[in-house]
């Protein structure tokens, strides 16, 4: 265990600086006072000491960012742009980003509890690749021509094409898990596509979006192309996603949320991509390397803290094999050092807040009056950070609340099993849909079990690898719509198809 205590004098002076300076609203290429004085706390999850506040947005504030976007779709000059003169402005955010890139990752890891490491790879870098990928995709936005054949126009000759051409203005809500990936998720494919976006981030952790907001000045995006509002998500978030100026909402965030944004988006006709839980089965099969499957259940699981969508947290093994693997997790998650997100040698920090912390444990302490066993973990230090140690459970049955919800921390679930037909039943039988690991040093094995498994993603001996090109969404109540590759940018785009008759 590491020190479990940030120290705010070991960032860099920017970094003391931002946080010290008053936090607004990002709407029309200006931070700009809230309609309300109220202020929302912003902790740092390894004290619970606040850090900063941010304004609680309101519905004035979110009609103010939604006219700015409005106004910048339909009369600015960001759709006008070529898509060339678009994908120069994206690569001028991605620099920039890449400049700061320390700042970012410092800015993260207080505000989220997350690693050094984690913020940098995963939330800066990735972000920086992310925001150029999307930048090639400015200039290869395209259409088809058609020869048509019309029966009840005899003689007629026509000739048709299509376009894609950019919704409007984009409602994008982002969850704490992965702040500033997240947001850049939201943001990059919009602006690629000539939307426009209101960005509204969780209430927990907003400043990496807030300090982002900064560099879409210095990268002369024009205003009202990209607006923040702060606020919680039962106000602002919702006055946006209802909001009638939005033609489309990208929400990643729990389920519950998601299944009401989505009868929201139902009701108004906007289009929707929502990304939502998960309850991700980790599936050993009788040959997997177990040297790699071992280390690589547990990593599944416990990266970023289990507060991952895809998390790895249950893991189904052949009954032959069970001691032997849960036992091997159960010693890496006791080796696992706890600490606070500055320090380099921290591997698993906070999760993000006190309501997190509770709400975990309390799954663990259903799962144990259900009748599972605490293998390794089941608390955390005392101490007043918003710690949980790795936890492997035993002794779990598919029919548990810790088996079925999605915890959102370290606590993987662990059960034995006799034969294919019954993992498949058991990896199925969620209403999540999001991930699924399978490991196995046969092809034909998963070639067979793959198509039967019900997950928008299936990895073969690796889990949570993504890749920018790879699209990645859910089925069931995991979601709909993909985020990243190709596909995450055309869904910001209605297509439109012309008929010329040339007879």
């Amino acid at each position: 265990m590491t020190n479990l205590s940030n120290d705010l004098k070991n960032t860099d002076i920017k970094v003391q600086q931002f946080l010290a300076r008053p936090h607004m609203h990002f709407i029309n290429g200006a931070f700009v006072d809230s309609a309300s004085d109220v202020r929302i706390d912003v902790i740092d999850p390894s004290t619970c000491a606040v850090i900063a506040t941010i304004p609680s947005g309101t519905d004035t504030d979110v009609d103010r960012a939604v006219a700015a976007a409005r106004a910048a779709f339909d009369h600015g000059p960001w759709r006008k742009l070529t898509p060339v003169e678009r994908e120069r402005r994206l690569l001028k955010l991605a620099e920039l980003l890449e400049t700061n890139a320390n700042e970012f990752s410092q800015i993260e890891s207080v505000n989220s509890g997350r690693t050094l490491f984690a913020t940098r790879k995963f939330d800066v870098d990735l972000s920086v690749d992310y925001l150029r990928y999307t930048a090639g995709w400015c200039t290869k936005i395209e259409g088809r021509t058609m020869s048509p054949s019309v029966p009840y126009v005899p003689g007629g000759k026509f000739f048709a094409y299509s376009t894609r051409e950019p919704l409007g203005v984009v409602a994008g809500v982002t969850p704490w898990n992965v702040p500033l990936g997240q947001a850049i998720w939201k943001i990059a494919p919009a602006l690629a596509s000539g939307c426009t976006i209101v960005l509204k981030p969780a209430e927990q952790t907003p400043l990496t979006a807030l300090r982002f907001a900064e560099l879409v000045m210095e990268a002369d995006i024009p205003p009202g192309v990209v607006n923040i509002v702060t606020g919680l998500g039962r106000v602002a978030g919702a006055a946006l996603v209802n909001h009638p100026g939005v033609d489309k909402i990208s929400f990643t965030g729990s389920t519950e949320t998601g299944v009401g944004i989505g009868e929201i988006a139902a009701r108004t006709m906007k289009k929707v991509t929502l990304e939502m839980g998960g309850k991700s089965p980790v599936i050993l099969l009788d040959d997997a390397n177990l040297d790699l499957a071992i280390p690589g259940a547990a990593w599944a699981i416990y990266g970023n803290h289990g507060q991952n969508c895809c998390a790895g947290s249950r893991l189904f093994v052949p009954r032959k094999l069970f001691d032997r693997v849960v036992s091997g997790i159960a010693d890496i998650a006791k080796s696992i050092r706890l600490g606070a997100s500055l320090y380099p040698d921290t591997e698993m920090g906070p999760l993000i807040s006190p309501a997190q912390k509770r709400r975990v444990l309390s799954f663990i302490e259903s799962g144990v009056q259900q009748g599972a066993e605490i293998l390794t973990g089941g608390g955390g230090p005392d101490h007043p950070g918003c710690y949980v140690n790795p936890s492997v459970l035993v002794n779990t049955r598919n029919n548990m609340a810790v088996v079925q919800e999605e915890i959102f921390g370290p606590v993987l679930v662990a059960i034995p099993y006799d034969g294919v037909d019954e993992v498949i039943e058991y990896a199925n039988g969620t209403k999540y849909g999001l991930g699924a690991s399978l490991w196995t040093a046969n092809i034909n094995k998963v070639l067979e079990i793959s198509p039967r498994l019900q997950a928008g993603t299936v990895w073969i001996n690796t889990h949570n690898v993504l890749d920018l090109a790879v699209p990645f969404g859910g089925v069931k109540f995991s979601g709909t719509g993909h985020e990243l590759g190709e596909e995450a940018v055309m869904l910001h785009t209605r297509l439109k198809v012309n008929m010329i008759s040339i007879a």
